[in-house]
């Protein structure tokens, strides 16, 4: 690289969010992917930033993420542990274990992606070996497993799924690990007790490092909603001109609603880490211009989003039919208005994000930094200004490292080395680069976008989330949910503790993950899994309103696929084609 050249600033963003997993009625986890997640990957990836201290990026916290993780903070301090798999952790009596318990531990605890979670630990694929035999046989044949195996079963699951910096630094987990089996009722404690200590440290730990001033920690709207399908379907078609939408015209009072996520998720930021974020992570990066502005009144300085949206954007605001060399515009934050308040919105680099979500997984760790170090200097070779390129790498930040070898310890250890000791590089938070970007002669560009093409980091459209028979049906049970919570609201029938408990009922439907999975895209087991639990948290909805839940709502929305692609288990999806990324 030129030395003479101004340097690049990387904008390296993860995001961090589960659903609600909850029942509200009765408090139980129906899934347990958020303290799974916990133990793993939100461990990992605030260990990786401890260790390395140069190092600066920023994390995404989605609210309904962090009640999660406080509401299982709250079970281990009060000892009433409402998720089933974690009770069943320390059941005294494995031997005692009724049908519907040993058939809990065995459907879920062998999920996990299979070669890097399962084969490298022989004890856990013996297990697994032993289930593949019985399992042709139907579930009379699981009487032949003992509660020693359930036993064994459950602790090596909670091990898999425990992170690689745990493994590292933890005499307890380490001498499970050699142990191997024959685990006992004390062993299974000492593992639960371990899981206690991590889920307690974890928030702490986040904001230890923003007080450092290592990282910053941003929010996204409440319960994770798509803000503008809450604003308007008709955004749909920005970038899909003829997909079918819901037969519901709009979503009732969907502004208002968006608004109730936006002031929630600030009031959540401030209570936990003592400020309102500076910045927001529209869910899936989902942005149109109203979704946008509706964020700048409400004081949030900075958003992001994807390529494929900018691009739309640009052809729309400039009514143009060819865009520039990629690196002339994708480089850089753009501020977006509407005459009176205005945002700055970043834009990801879609090949280097997916580079890390979806193919360094298959590289020695070596290689995958030296390529995505190399796309950086490439960058930076090309730009012919005077001013520094901005590069915003923004993905998931949970479910990419089961697919890595160590849950990506080597990868993320060897790329935040490189990056904080390179001569050409600054690592850089959005805060950062949106106050820089808009002081005059600050060295670093700044574009105008006059329109935004509505769209998410998904292909730059909503596609999704709405558009397919499947999705639009769950749209319009929701529509319809959302008319008989506004009829009772009106009738004031209800007390303050009902309204409070309903409308949070409703924010929970509102959230994307339920449309995300409908479609035949994605694997039959997961599709059922949301599915159902969409329609019981709309049931609940309506039995919170003192209502019968209709007969529609009982009915299966989405099938899925036994042949879809298995590829990161639907948790993840691209920014553009895959053969984009070669």
């Amino acid at each position: 690289m030129t030395a003479s050249l101004p340097k690049l600033y990387l904008n390296l963003y993860w995001h961090m969010h589960q659903p609600d997993y909850r029942d509200i009625l009765s408090g139980e986890y129906v899934l347990p992917w958020t303290y799974l997640h916990a133990i793993k990957d939100y461990t990992d990836m605030a260990y990786h930033l401890e260790s390395n201290p140069d190092a600066r990026v920023s994390f995404n916290f989605v609210p309904v993420l962090l009640d999660q993780l406080e509401d299982y903070v709250q079970q281990f301090d009060s000892g009433n542990i409402r998720d089933p798999l974690l009770r069943l952790l320390i059941k005294p009596d494995m031997k005692a274990l009724t049908q519907d318990e040993r058939c809990l531990i065995l459907h879920s605890c062998f999920k996990g992606h299979h070669e890097k979670m399962l084969a490298p630990f022989e004890h856990y694929q013996c297990l697994y070996n032993m289930y593949v035999k019985l399992e042709p046989h139907g579930k009379s044949m699981f009487n032949y497993l003992s509660g020693q195996y359930m036993a064994d079963l459950i602790v090596w699951y909670h091990l898999a799924w425990t992170g690689e910096s745990v493994r590292r630094n933890c005499p307890e987990v380490q001498a499970l690990m050699g142990k191997g089996g024959q685990f006992t009722l004390e062993d299974r404690q000492t593992l639960f007790n371990l899981i206690a200590d991590l889920m307690r440290n974890l928030i702490p730990r986040y904001r230890a490092l923003e007080s450092a001033g290592q990282v910053e920690i941003s929010t996204t709207p409440h319960y994770h909603p798509i803000l503008p399908l809450l604003l308007d379907f008709r955004s749909t078609r920005d970038a899909m001109p003829y997909a079918p939408l819901p037969h519901s015209a709009q979503y009732p009072h969907g502004r208002q609603r968006a608004q109730v996520h936006i002031a929630e998720a600030q009031a959540s930021h401030r209570r936990r880490f003592g400020k309102p974020a500076a910045g927001m992570w529209p869910a899936e990066g989902a942005v149109s211009h109203e979704a946008l502005t509706l964020l700048a009144e409400h004081g949030v300085m900075w958003a992001a989003s994807g390529e494929g949206v900018l691009a739309n954007s640009l052809y729309k605001s400039f009514d143009t039919s060819e865009l520039p060399p990629r690196h002339e515009y994708l480089y850089k934050p753009y501020r977006v208005g509407n005459g009176k308040d205005h945002i700055i919105c970043f834009f990801r680099d879609d090949h280097l994000s997916d580079k890390i979500g979806f193919e360094y997984a298959n590289l020695h760790a070596d290689n995958a930094v030296a390529d995505f170090i190399a796309c950086l200097e490439s960058i930076h070779a090309q730009n012919a200004s005077d001013q520094s390129p901005v590069v915003s790498v923004i993905l998931d930040g949970e479910n990419a490292w089961e697919y890595y070898p160590y849950n990506g310890y080597y990868f993320l250890s060897q790329l935040y080395a490189a990056l904080s000791h390179h001569d050409n590089i600054i690592m850089a938070t959005p805060s950062e680069l949106a106050t820089q970007a808009l002081r005059p002669d600050s060295g670093l560009p700044i574009g105008e976008l006059p329109a935004i093409a509505a769209g998410s980091w998904v292909y730059g459209s909503f596609s999704t989330w709405i558009g397919s028979p499947d999705k639009n049906r769950g749209w319009d049970l929701l529509c319809e949910a959302k008319q008989a919570y506004d009829a009772v609201m009106r009738e004031g029938t209800l007390s303050d503790a009902e309204i409070a408990a309903a409308s949070r009922q409703l924010a929970i439907c509102e959230g994307s993950d339920w449309f995300w999975w409908f479609g035949d895209y994605n694997s039959a087991l997961s599709v059922s899994s949301f599915d159902q639990l969409f329609r019981r948290n709309l049931a609940n909805l309506y039995r919170l309103l003192g209502l019968e839940v209709p007969e529609r709502v009982r009915q299966a929305i989405s099938k899925g696929s036994a042949d879809a692609d298995a590829a990161n288990a639907g948790t993840m999806r691209r920014g553009q084609a895959a053969e984009y990324s070669t």
